[in-house]
Formats: C-alpha cells, sequence, structure tokens
C-alpha cells in the first residue's frame, strides 16, 4: 500500500475491523518512512452480471430497475419497502451465486413473480402482467383463477 503523504511502499497493518455488514475491511495503517497513519478500506469487486433480454440485446444487471419494478407493482399494496428490498437484495445474491454471469430477463422475472406470490398477490398480479405481457382480459382470467385453486 502507497503513502498518501510520503508516497512510499513502506507500510504496516496496525488494525483491521470488519464493517457491520461485513462487506468491507478498514485497515488502520502507518507509513514506516515518514510515521503517518491512515485507513484504507477493502471490499470485494462484484462480477457485472449481465441481462440478456427477450430480442437478444445484452445489458448490464441494475438493481435500481429491478426494485422500480418491483415498486410499481406493489403501489397501494401491503407489500412494504423494507420487503422489496429484501426480495431484490435476495435475486441479487442468487444471480451472483449462479455459475455463469449472464442471465436471462425471462428467469430474473420468474423470481420476482415467485417471491411476490408468497407476500401479495395483487402485486404478483400486476407484476406478472406486464413480465408475461398479458394481451386481454382472458390472459389475467386465467392467472387468477390459478391463484384461487
Amino acid at each position: 500500500m502507497k503513502c498518501p503523504y510520503c508516497g512510499s511502499t513502506d507500510t504496516e497493518v496496525i488494525e483491521t475491523r470488519d464493517s457491520e455488514d461485513l462487506e468491507t475491511i478498514r485497515r488502520r495503517r502507518s507509513c514506516l518512512k515518514c510515521g503517518k497513519r491512515f485507513t484504507t478500506y477493502e471490499r470485494v469487486e462484484n462480477i457485472n452480471l449481465v441481462v440478456i433480454k427477450k430480442e437478444g440485446k445484452r445489458e448490464q444487471f441494475n438493481r435500481d430497475k429491478l426494485k422500480s419494478g418491483i415498486l410499481k407493482a406493489s403501489e397501494k399494496t401491503a407489500v412494504s419497502v423494507d420487503a422489496i428490498e429484501k426480495i431484490v437484495t435476495e435475486i441479487e445474491h442468487e444471480l451472483r451465486s449462479a455459475d455463469s454471469v449472464e442471465v436471462e430477463s425471462k428467469k430474473i422475472g420468474q423470481m420476482v413473480a415467485n417471491k411476490l406470490k408468497k407476500i401479495d398477490k395483487i402485486a404478483y398480479i400486476r407484476f406478472s402482467s406486464v413480465f408475461r405481457r398479458f394481451v386481454d382480459v382472458e390472459d389475467f382470467e386465467k392467472e387468477v383463477k390459478k391463484l384461487i385453486k
């Protein structure tokens, strides 16, 4: 590690601490040349996930876009912002734990639908109507009948 004061690479770690979320490590360092102390932070570099859209176009995974879609489907329902954040975090974790860095948007949509179905049927139907591109009332009717069973 290079000292920000004198530029020397001769430094030592004095103290190491994990952050509360265990995502970052804080290290207190001392320069052996000038004697000044400084702090560094380490975090694991996340891999970039690539989403393959229906038309075959690829784009980088966007956590905020996923959250926004779930928020729209959950408007005026009992689904809390905390529950939505939990869904987004769980899905992102599952995607990052998978074998591939590429994932079809269809799979992400199905993951969201499955989670919403467990917590709020209205949010599930709203999300599904966009995700599955319901064309007419019969599509809604079929999905609602499945929920009632």
